[in-house]
């Protein structure tokens, strides 16, 4: 196996353990994967620095959304960069934003990239509806974004 090819694999397990630990709820386990936790959610220009900050995001997401679950739809490699095209299910029980707790079932498309610094995972870039509800159109109200990845 080629220096690259080592590379990119070492970076695939990191991604796929944090993804697999943040579904089985397992925090401690989700920020050691950082070499220094950074959490970046673009859509609310949210960011988490630091091993305390990202625990607590952790911590607010599971309390919004205690059911939430993360499936990889497919792995994409840059330079930099591990890009993860994932969906996400949940029932939000409110607690993030504004908005009113839905209490009912979403499944959402997203974007995570994770970016590295040779084999250092240095940070979590969130795109996308990240674990948000879908709008409930029948009521008019909107959608809560939650923050997940």
């Amino acid at each position: 196996m080629t220096a690259s090819k080592a590379l990119r694999a070492l970076r695939e397990a990191i991604v796929l353990e944090l993804l697999d630990s943040e579904n089985e709820q397992e925090f401690d386990t989700a920020v050691g994967a950082f070499d220094h936790p950074r959490c970046e959610v673009v859509s609310t220009g949210q960011v988490f620095e630091g091993r305390e900050e990202v625990a607590g995001y952790y911590a607010r997401v599971l309390r919004a959304v205690p059911d939430r679950r993360s499936t990889l739809v497919a792995l994409h490699h840059a330079d930099d960069a591990a890009i993860a095209e994932l969906e996400v299910a949940g029932t939000y029980l409110g607690g993030l934003g504004g908005g009113e707790p839905a209490g009912r079932p979403f499944r959402v498309r997203t974007t995570a990239f994770f970016l590295f610094d040779g084999a250092r995972l240095v940070g979590q870039r969130l795109y996308g509806e990240h674990g948000c509800a879908p709008d409930d159109s029948t009521t008019g109200t909107a959608a809560e974004p939650a923050l997940t990845s």
